[in-house]
């Protein structure tokens, strides 16, 4: 049997307000069902790099907050650190910056915890038992929740085509360690002619996987430092893959491997999604904004045009029928003239193959299908 994907478009009148349509939304998917009474209730979302603006708006993030509240949970605003260096790498920063894009307590009616610590390293093994892993190491404030709302938005993305619930769970909610894993075949790799043995790496390491050693004879001095006969070294053997030396290095030094597969990547992404949603499957509840449908991830400290005109925000309890259903919207719309789209402006035809014709986006939705997150085969009920 289909999966019921409900969807609101975007009209609105003075009688009936996009915000309460939201509401109505809410109440279609019947979010209080999800909800543990006394329990604590993770709202996952993306609180947008500094510069970006395509980010879901916290006063529909407030929306969400009373729902919780009112079907008697305890919600709270997450999300996980990222690998990369930039404005949300560590809780400081992170939470800095979603109080600057608007999630401040005053707004969203609720705190804000990142879901992986301090640092990213606050996480729990999560078992899923598949070829891709056999744990997924997840944030432990989403694991130890007892209730999950997800809150995406649907938009492009370089290596999975698109980025929607699936992901927004999968590599959202994933500590460092888990979205380098992802990322990644090997552990980071050392550039020596770019580091300056200033020893941060090394200090920051939490296994001493790192240490100092000679480097090359025919190699010059790092720049700012007094005739150093030592660079930085890692032990492949004792790597754990935190990804936390990346963060350390001023001059970027260590860098991530991008060589995994992208079949490869989408298969471990899906993996961790399973790991999010273990013992929650019954608990969690997704909703997919398909406004400001970028060509690239939220994760970037800006965003390029909308490749289609704002369509409408999607709820089902079914993680793969929602996205299935967003990205059939998106590719059932014209293009809009003056994007990244470069062929695809036609109703029916593939946008984001057009923007990425190297990604098969499909492999996320069969293989999470295969393992049992959902169906790809859906009704859509317009509210």
């Amino acid at each position: 049997m289909p999966s019921t994907v409900y969807f609101i478009d975007l009209r609105a009148t003075i009688k009936r307000s996009l915000v309460r349509k939201v509401d109505e939304l809410i109440h279609a998917v019947d979010l209080a069902a999800t909800v543990k009474p006394g329990g604590l209730t993770a709202i996952k979302l993306h609180f947008g790099e500094k510069g970006n603006t395509a980010f879901i708006r916290p006063v529909f993030a407030r929306r969400f907050v009373e729902a919780v509240r009112a079907a008697g949970g305890h919600p709270f605003l997450t999300d996980a650190n990222t690998l990369y260096v930039g404005t949300r790498s560590d809780a400081p920063g992170h939470l800095v910056t979603a109080t600057e894009n608007g999630f401040a307590y005053s707004v969203v009616g609720a705190p804000l915890i990142i879901a992986d610590g301090l640092r990213g390293h606050s996480a729990v093994a999560v078992p899923v038992d598949l070829p891709e892993c056999k744990e997924a190491w997840i944030g432990a404030e989403v694991v130890q929740a007892d209730s999950l709302v997800s809150l995406s938005h649907f938009k492009g993305h370089e290596l999975a085509g698109f980025g929607g619930a699936i992901k927004n769970l999968g590599m959202g909610a994933a500590s460092r360690r888990g979205k380098l894993f992802m990322h990644s075949n090997i552990t980071p790799s050392i550039d020596s002619k770019l580091c300056i043995s200033c020893g941060r790496c090394i200090e920051r390491c939490p296994v001493g996987a790192i240490k100092f050693a000679r480097r090359g004879p025919d190699e010059p001095a790092p720049k700012g430092t007094k005739n150093h006969e030592v660079k930085a070294s890692k032990d492949p053997a004792k790597c754990i893959g935190c990804g936390d030396c990346i963060l350390a290095c001023p001059k970027e030094a260590i860098q991530i491997g991008w060589d995994a597969q992208i079949p490869d990547f989408l298969r471990r992404m899906v993996a961790y999604t399973k790991g999010v949603l273990a013992g929650k499957q019954e608990s969690a509840v997704h909703f997919s904004f398909l406004t400001q449908i970028s060509p690239a991830c939220d994760c970037y400290p800006f965003n390029d045009a909308p490749m289609v005109a704002d369509i409408g925000i999607l709820a089902s309890t079914d993680v793969v029928a929602i996205d299935q259903a967003a990205v059939d919207l998106v590719n059932q719309a014209p293009g809009l003239p003056g994007t990244e789209l470069k062929h695809a402006h036609a109703p029916g035809e593939d946008k984001f193959h057009d923007i990425y014709p190297k990604v098969d986006w499909q492999i996320q939705l069969e293989y999470a299908q295969e393992i049992g997150l959902g169906q790809r085969d859906y009704n859509l009920v317009k509210i």
